[in-house]
């Protein structure tokens, strides 16, 4: 079976393999399977980007981190999906989040 990368596939494609990648994840979880859970839901994060335009993101601007409610990522630049750059307030190292996690801050902030 020759599968397509996500970079392939049409929005449609992606939606239903987001679907089925988060349907896996839940019966893992259910299943106490965590290590399954979490591939699950990582390759759920990595389809998801492909539904992003990454012009949306721009380096050097300040975004939410979806799922880490306080934590913010200062993009430096982008390569390909991820968004490079530092979360704020931790440890200053270098990192790559996903561009579907990355959620603009509200206006007039």
């Amino acid at each position: 079976m020759n599968e397509k990368s996500y970079a392939e596939m049409s929005n449609q494609e992606l939606q239903d393999e987001i679907r089925k990648l988060r349907e896996k994840a839940r019966k893992a979880e259910q299943l106490g399977i965590v290590n399954e859970y979490a591939v699950y839901e990582r390759k759920a994060l990595m389809a998801e980007a492909y539904l992003i335009d990454p012009k949306t993101i721009v380096a050097g601007e300040m975004y939410r981190i979806h799922g880490a409610p306080g934590e913010f990522f200062k993009v430096e630049y982008l390569k390909g999906r991820f968004a490079w750059g530092f979360r704020l307030g931790g440890e200053r190292y270098e990192e790559a989040l996903p561009i579907s996690i990355l959620a603009p801050m509200k206006e007039g902030k």
